[in-house]
């Protein structure tokens, strides 16, 4: 089992925690993005550098991921698209994507975009907080002892 991240989006504060988590669990944990990502030194913690463009990194991760793998992505159709290859995927935030969720999800990011398109300003999402950070902690820790 490894864990991939969309390491372009993910906030620092989480990167450190999967760090820990890496380490503590001897879990692979794989950083994809179009940028040099600092590491600890770890055998357990690698980047994957890609080249720059859209989608480029969540391509990657998807041609990689296998079935029982953690992806940790706010992108709702790179969720989608591992979700299908059998991969379990957690939001920065700690909300779980599965099977069940995601098409909503899927359905409210489309309608936002073209909320968007049409001029309308929603605005992004919160800064990530204490309880944010707290939830993803907890269901990052779930997840690897189902799979110990």
């Amino acid at each position: 089992m490894s864990i991939w991240v969309d390491a372009d989006a993910c906030p620092n504060v989480i990167k450190t925690i999967l760090f820990r988590a890496a380490e503590r669990t001897a879990t692979a944990l794989i950083l994809v993005a179009n940028q040099t990502i600092s590491i600890p030194p770890s055998r357990n913690i690698r980047t994957l550098r890609v080249e720059s463009g859209f989608d480029v990194a969540d391509n990657e991760i998807v041609k990689r991921v296998e079935a029982g793998d953690l992806v940790i992505t706010s992108d709702i159709p790179l969720a989608a698209d591992v979700i299908d290859k059998g991969a379990f995927v957690l939001s920065p935030r700690g909300e779980e994507f599965t099977k069940e969720n995601i098409r909503g999800r899927l359905n409210i990011r489309d309608f936002m975009d073209t909320m968007r398109a049409s001029g309308i300003q929603s605005g992004g999402p919160a800064a990530l907080n204490d309880t944010d950070k707290r939830n993803f902690a907890n269901a990052l820790d779930r997840y690897l002892a189902r799979q110990k």
